[in-house]
């Protein structure tokens, strides 16, 4: 390793004063936000918010200070098949509801999980990897769909958020707290030769009972009230299953997880999955059929011209402009004002740590011009303050570089890619970026 020695830094000095653009751009700097200097105007003109296929949709939600898109962007998904079905103009399932369950099995896998790791040195990669993880508030498609299936569904009325559920940083501090303590006592009571049965159980009834301070009570059953262009109507006493079986349908078993990933050690017409990555036990296998970009745009596209919906997932970290709703890397121009080269290929960002899923959305439209898309429509779940009343716009561009997951129907599938997914899914790494949490 190399020190820096002080002669470095008068060269430097030297050849930063003649880089006349950087003096301009530290006088800009000196009362502007770096971030909003970027902007090509003229490349605007290509994020019109027009689509030429374009499904209609309810209102958007917020998910506020917390971490639950993918949750917010399942149930979305969900509630416009009860919206067909009866008529509604605007509806939201209780994200509050699903998050406490997921919450809650993500508390027992943690716990269950540490079984495997009572004897190993304390420092072993992956007990480090699931202890620094911990419980957070992400999650993936599968894990979603592991929820509804077990849990059911409930109107947003009957269950509503709270302030610890919308805003979830410091009750997730406490549950890791306690989460790390147990792994602590119970690799000790192991290692003395002690059971450690009573401890599982006393450490789940002191964090349900932690969990029902925050969120609430989940309900057993309840009424569902709904208004529409007919008027008033009600359907009463439902649990949660039978909420979701019989008024929202039983589709999720029909949907598959397809992602881009291209990176050496995962051949595309392969599938994957992420071990001590979950939150049912017993629940739906974490798996993904890997495919080049245009074919999981391909099947995105597919999907969103037989109106049906897409959940995805994506980085929304980099080209993005939050207030006009915009996700565009053409619009965006860091590298001739900075006068330095940023560009990174996409498998690169997963193999160096510089990109992954990090936010799951809905797409809701494409615009196609013969045939080529040019740009998706979004629906997210940052409130209706931002972007368009919510919903925003992203290029063809982004999509090809930043988005890594798109949830599709079997149906849509080809025969080579159905047997492809039926294959047995390839083991990978717990820290794997595939197995990155959607927040």
């Amino acid at each position: 390793m190399k020190e820096i020695k002080l002669t470095r830094i008068d060269e430097l000095n030297e050849k930063l004063n003649a880089k006349k653009t950087q003096l301009a751009l530290r006088r800009v700097l000196y009362s502007n936000d770096l971030q909003n200097i970027f902007t090509k105007q003229e490349e605007e003109q290509n994020m019109q918010f027009y689509f030429s296929n374009e499904i209609k949709t309810l209102p958007v939600a917020n998910q506020k200070q917390s971490g639950r898109c993918w949750i917010f962007a399942g149930l979305n998904v969900l509630r416009e098949e009860l919206a067909k079905k009866y008529n509604l103009k605007s509806f939201e399932f209780s994200q509050n509801y699903t998050a406490f369950w997921d919450k809650f099995e993500k508390i027992n896998y943690f716990i269950e999980s540490i079984d495997d790791f009572l004897d190993v040195h304390y420092d072993d990669r992956t007990l480090q990897h699931i202890l620094k993880t911990g419980i957070q508030d992400g999650g993936q498609w599968d894990m979603f769909v592991s929820l509804i299936e077990k849990y059911g569904v409930v109107p947003k009325e009957v269950m509503p958020e709270t302030t610890s559920s919308s805003n979830t940083r410091f009750m997730n501090s406490i549950i890791n707290v306690k989460l790390r303590k147990y792994a602590a006592d119970a690799r000790l009571l192991h290692k003395e030769g002690k059971k450690i049965d009573e401890l599982k159980s006393q450490v789940i009834e002191e964090l349900y009972t932690f969990l029902v301070s925050c969120f609430g009570l989940p309900p057993q059953k309840f009424d569902f009230e709904y208004q529409n262009d007919e008027g008033y109507h009600i359907i009463k006493d439902l649990t949660p299953l039978e909420f979701y079986h019989k008024h929202v349908g039983d589709i999720l078993g029909d949907y598959i997880s397809v992602i881009h990933a291209p990176t050496f050690d995962k051949p595309y017409m392969k599938t994957y999955t992420v071990p001590y990555l979950g939150n049912v036990i017993g629940g739906r296998e974490i798996k993904y059929l890997n495919l080049d970009i245009n074919e999981l745009k391909e099947l995105t596209i597919k999907q969103l011209l037989n109106n049906e919906v897409v959940w995805f997932g994506s980085d929304v970290a980099r080209y993005g402009d939050r207030k006009k709703g915009v996700w565009d890397d053409n619009t965006f121009d860091y590298e001739t004002l900075l006068e330095m080269s940023l560009e990174i290929s996409k498998e690169d960002q997963l193999l160096y740590s510089q990109g992954a899923m990090n936010h799951a959305m809905v797409i809701t439209g494409v615009h196609l011009d013969n045939n080529i898309s040019k740009r998706f429509k979004i629906e997210n779940s940052w409130g209706s303050e931002n972007g368009n009343k919510g919903y925003y716009v992203a290029s063809d561009s982004w999509f090809d570089k930043f988005v890594y997951q798109s949830i599709i129907n079997k149906k849509y599938l080809t025969k080579e890619q159905i047997k492809a997914w039926n294959e047995k899914p390839t083991v990978l790494k717990p820290w794997d970026p595939m197995g990155s949490l959607a927040k």
